[in-house]
């Protein structure tokens, strides 16, 4: 069993924010470690809500939990919990039913890096996507640290993991989605429809969007950038562009 097998099956949350916002969200929290000696006020919120749950609390010292921690950015608390569990495609549909807007995903061409994965489902989250679209194999999943970087988002953001991505993608427009991947060399974002059905598809650190994946899109945007360098961050490009699709429902009432 790989790290990342193991750290999905023992989900550890690490950090205050991220632990407050798992109980508020209430996931089935296990057990919860807090460095001895720790009263401020969101260690006091953890404990509240942990005694509230009749959640098991463990005082221990720093080198325990320095131990323990995967981030190594624990903050003097970290809660074991029951694994996140990946979504199916179709409870994506269903949050947008639900909602009745028009289906919006994020789809992910093997990012490998978990800062960026978590960044995007925070990203995902605030802009009203009703999910994140993840490959199985060359691709970072649902680690400790995609975890603390959502910074709870992780809580309330389906994250769905497929075999195919392209296969995925074809599946998808049978349903009526369209698809615009980022890419410096497409449209500008800003001259580009991206209303309706959407799945904005975001590419590897390096490499970018992939060849196959880059021809099931139906569009391919590019973001205007007036400075010496010529890519932005996998995450900071998810972000800007899941804006723009933001901008563009809200003009269009939809």
């Amino acid at each position: 069993m790989n790290a990342e097998e193991k750290t999905y099956e023992e989900m550890l949350i690490e950090g205050r924010n991220a632990v407050i916002e798992a109980f508020r969200s209430e996931r089935e929290i296990d057990r919860v470690y807090i460095l001895d000696g720790c009263q401020d006020g969101p260690v006091a919120t953890i404990k509240r809500e942990a005694k509230k749950r009749g959640t098991m609390i463990r005082f221990v010292d720093k080198e325990r939990l320095d131990h323990m921690s995967e981030t190594g950015h624990h903050q003097g608390v970290i809660a074991v919990a029951a694994a996140y569990h990946y979504a199916e495609v179709e409870d994506l549909f269903a949050e947008a039913e639900k909602k009745g807007e028009d289906p919006f995903f994020i789809l992910l061409d093997n990012i490998e890096d978990p800062h960026n994965l978590g960044a995007v489902i925070r990203t995902a989250n605030l802009a009203g996507a009703h999910g994140v679209i993840i490959p199985k194999n060359r691709a970072v999943g649902l680690t400790a640290t995609v975890a603390r970087t959502s910074a709870g988002a992780l809580n309330y953001t389906k994250v769905a993991r497929v075999t195919n991505l392209v296969r995925t993608m074809e599946d998808l427009k049978k349903r009526g989605m369209w698809f615009a991947c980022a890419d410096m060399d497409g449209t500008c974002m800003y001259d580009l429809n991206l209303t309706g059905p959407l799945g904005l598809v975001i590419g590897n650190e390096g490499a970018g969007v992939g060849r196959l994946v880059k021809e099931k899109c139906d569009m391919v945007a590019s973001i205007p950038m007036k400075g010496d360098i010529d890519s932005l961050n996998a995450s900071v490009a998810a972000g800007i562009l899941a804006y723009e699709v933001v901008r563009q429902r809200m003009k269009a009432g939809r």
